[in-house]
């Protein structure tokens, strides 16, 4: 069988990955496979920590996905012979002033109410786990079973893992979508026996994608922040505040992230939005002042009504969607990827899987 995936971000390159492993013949077509929001991502795979109300059946998706993704790295590791920078540090959600407390009593009692395993901790058990934070904080709650990855080092064995599974990488922009046929930037054309629709949030840009995913899929722009010392960053878990979340590394680097901008394509890094997430960084750990700023990027989230991915079979013959995974792209790779190759290999899409369909939508937003 043989498969065209548009779009070479974490989703479709781990999609292509897992596809060949399941003996189809794959081709990605992408300009820049392993950037895109992918590279922008800061990496927190924080189910617990970022649920939000009335979002369930996507809670369950992204608990089942970060099960998986011990294995996943494992095994992507194992192919690729790349470090993913995989780690289960743990999240603190931290409270800053009064009202940033009450919202957060407010959450893990939700939290709790779901059976989700969360720890309230008072201000100064907080600062003993993380002495670095702000003397000021209020109090926070501890999520251990949170991890991170860092994505570029996760797209990066993407790459090489498709690459030694015999996955064809054609750095070219998809412009179309037809009868199990892609057309490139430049006039050629793919065909495959099923084309998997993987390409963030230009997925509705594609001439031929159905009306409802096109409809459906919309750009939300995401600035973030990447700050280095010289040695430990100041922090050794994920922190996140109300204004802001700050993910370390093992290397000095820490990510701080990330606005949510309803502003199209745009993609320009503003003055404002620097300032704001480093004010907030700094009013959450005080030492992040003391760090290089090395980079400031802007990327693009696919986003959708429901905030919940288009996953699985489409109206139109052999065209699957991947898509859509808007706050939960570099989280929800392994379980989209095995459902995605599960579907392409049997016909038969998951149970995971079943409350995303991208036909959900076809009524909706006709």
């Amino acid at each position: 069988m043989k498969v065209v995936v548009v779009g070479g971000g974490a989703i479709g390159l781990s999609i292509a990955w897992r596809a060949a492993g399941r003996g189809l013949t794959v081709t990605v077509i992408d300009p820049e496979p392993g950037r895109g929001a992918s590279g922008v991502a800061a990496g927190m795979l924080a189910p617990v920590t970022e649920v939000h109300y009335g979002e369930e059946d996507l809670l369950a998706l992204n608990l089942e996905s970060a099960r998986r993704y011990p294995e996943f790295v494992a095994g992507l590791e194992a192919a690729s012979g790349v470090e993913t920078g995989y780690r289960a540090c743990g999240t603190v959600a931290v409270a800053r002033d009064a009202d940033d407390l009450a919202a957060l009593e407010e959450l893990v009692a939700y939290q709790r109410s779901l059976g989700l395993e969360v720890e309230r901790l008072r201000s100064s058990e907080l600062r003993r786990l993380e002495p670095g934070l702000a003397p000021g904080v209020r109090g926070g709650a501890l999520v251990t079973g949170d991890h991170q990855v860092d994505p570029r080092r996760l797209t990066s064995a993407l790459v090489a893992a498709c690459r030694r599974s015999g996955v064809v990488l054609r750095a070219e922009r998809a412009v179309a979508v037809e009868a199990c046929s892609v057309t490139s930037e430049g006039g050629a054309v793919d065909h495959g026996d099923a084309v998997v629709l993987a390409a963030g949030a230009w997925s509705g840009a594609l001439d031929g994608v159905p009306a409802e995913v096109r409809r459906a899929v919309r750009p939300v722009k995401g600035q973030v922040l990447r700050l280095r010392g010289p040695g430990e960053p100041p922090i050794s878990r994920n922190v996140r505040g109300a204004e802001a979340y700050l993910v370390p590394r093992h290397d000095g680097e820490v990510v701080v992230g990330a606005t949510v901008e309803e502003r199209g394509f745009d993609t320009v890094v503003t003055g404002g939005a620097v300032h704001e997430l480093l004010r907030a960084a700094i009013e959450l750990v005080p030492d992040v002042a003391e760090l290089a700023l090395v980079e400031t990027a802007a990327g693009l989230r696919p986003g959708t009504p429901d905030n919940a991915p288009l996953i699985g079979a489409t109206a139109s013959e052999g065209l699957v969607v991947a898509g859509g995974h808007y706050r939960n792209g570099i989280l929800l790779a392994p379980v989209t990827a095995d459902a995605v190759a599960e579907l392409l290999a049997t016909g038969v899409a998951p149970p995971e899987i079943t409350a995303f369909s991208p036909q959900r939508f076809e009524r909706v937003l006709s």
